[in-house]
């Protein structure tokens, strides 16, 4: 294991404490396993990124250009007026 010194302001420490003892660990453990979840988390979203973009694209784009709506054409409520 390594040692590293983080810093914090007051208040996120006595808080940081207070939730270490909550879950009877020291503050050491309780900042390792948070940083441990992240990483983690990290890496599976990577992953599902990855495997999601393997995929291809969902979508195959062609034929002829077609122009957006207007915005009266989005809009037109001549049904109810």
């Amino acid at each position: 294991m390594k040692n590293i010194t983080i810093t914090l302001d007051d208040e996120t420490a006595a808080e940081a404490r207070v939730e270490a003892a909550r879950k009877n660990v020291s503050l050491s453990r309780f900042v390792s396993e948070i940083v441990q979840k992240e990483m983690l988390d990290a890496g599976k979203y990577g992953e599902a990124m990855r495997r999601y973009l393997s995929r291809g694209p969902f979508k195959v784009l062609g034929g002829p250009a077609e122009l957006y709506p207007t915005r009266e054409e989005l809009h037109d409520r001549s049904d109810i007026r």
